[in-house]
């Protein structure tokens, strides 16, 4: 899968606001690995990967910021919220026109997007190699990248295809 953004390019900027209208922007976070991961609230593929991602969370919170980008066009702001709650996630960030996703080439969710502390584009893809068929990870692709990221090496692996939901966009 082609995204709009190559790797090792630096990653377009963005703002957007949470589920209270507070505005985040990607830039204010300059100096953190960031995780840009786009996410839907109905697809179980996402579900399983923030289970997962919780179990990093506190050993990465002093160094990555992470934030879930609601995209589909599909969902209501409640929905999102309920499982946000559900699974307690720190950062949801809402792209009601699927701008920030169209600007990075996002087709699925999950979608993982990883910058350095720079902004370049260091990794993108899945979170690991489970698919439809594979229903059991081999490989898990995402805590290996920015494990080599806090510790300042080059990440193994740079690109997956990531694999999961449709992200359903406005038709015009």
């Amino acid at each position: 899968m082609d995204t709009m953004i190559n790797i090792g390019e630096i990653a377009p900027q963005f703002q957007l606001p949470d589920l209270k209208g507070t505005l985040f922007s990607l830039g204010g976070f300059h100096s953190w690995i960031r995780v840009v991961n786009f996410w839907s609230a109905e697809c179980s593929w996402c579900e399983r990967v923030d289970h997962e991602w919780m179990a990093y969370h506190d050993a990465w919170k002093e160094d990555v910021k992470a934030f879930w980008i609601a995209s589909n066009a599909n969902e209501p702001q409640d929905l999102i919220e309920r499982a946000v709650a559900k699974s307690n996630l720190p950062i949801v960030l809402l792209d009601r026109n699927q701008q920030v996703a169209n600007l990075y080439g996002a087709q699925v969710t999950p979608h993982f997007f990883v910058l350095d502390g720079n902004g370049t584009l260091c990794y993108q893809g899945a979170w690991d190699d489970i698919t439809f068929r594979q229903r059991v990870a081999t490989k898990v692709y995402l805590p290996q990248v920015i494990e080599a990221l806090i510790h300042h090496r080059t990440p193994e692996i740079t690109q997956t295809l990531p694999y999961g939901c449709v992200l359903v966009r406005y038709t015009e």
